[in-house]
């Protein structure tokens, strides 16, 4: 049994994130008893969501990322869609919260283009990761062993490539971030 209660998670994200690579996996994540939210470096209080072809919803920001603290988060999740992570990667203090994560070696979940961050965070050599199929060059160029399955999970990584993914992506995030919590309470 999965043991997600209380874990605090932070979603990082910018205006264009696909919608339902963050809703879904939150609310897997809020259902098993998680902490979650949303981080991000937008401007103002909401956040923008796309929805596949069209804007999407507005969500309201928990922490501005000028104010967040990795130490603070047990957990990281990366939603993808195209401009989100584009947006992310252009910024210094986004990549050096991501790339808090991979130091602390806490676990990360990323599907779709959410690996583009990773990238920018010098976190993905040496690693297998699935994605969008649009960045496995990017993916190649950074080290990283492209995938194209549902999902991978490679150490504190679990990463999936689409929307269609996110049954498999929601489960195997849970199961490695009650793992790894698991793991630094046992350390």
């Amino acid at each position: 049994m999965e043991n997600v209660k209380g874990l605090k998670v932070a979603i990082l994200v910018a205006d264009g994130f696909e919608q339902v690579e963050l809703v879904e996996p939150r609310r897997a994540l809020d259902e098993a008893g998680a902490r979650t939210s949303i981080v991000s470096p937008s401007a103002g209080h909401r956040v923008r969501g796309w929805k596949s072809t069209e804007w999407g919803d507005n969500f309201p920001i928990d922490i501005a990322l000028d104010h967040a603290r990795p130490e603070e988060f047990e957990a990281l999740l990366l939603p993808g869609g195209v401009a989100n992570p584009d947006k992310l990667r252009m910024q210094p203090k986004a990549v050096a919260f991501v790339k808090a994560f991979f130091d602390a070696d806490k676990p990360v979940a990323a599907i779709c283009h959410g690996p583009w961050t990773i990238i920018e965070a010098g976190a993905a050599h040496g690693r297998r990761i699935a994605s969008w199929p649009s960045i496995k060059t990017d993916l190649r160029n950074a080290g990283a062993e492209w995938v194209d399955q549902e999902v991978v999970v490679d150490g504190n990584l679990v990463s999936s490539r689409k929307p269609d993914d996110i049954p498999a992506f929601n489960r195997e995030m849970v199961k490695l971030f009650s793992e790894m919590r698991q793991h630094v309470r046992t350390a």
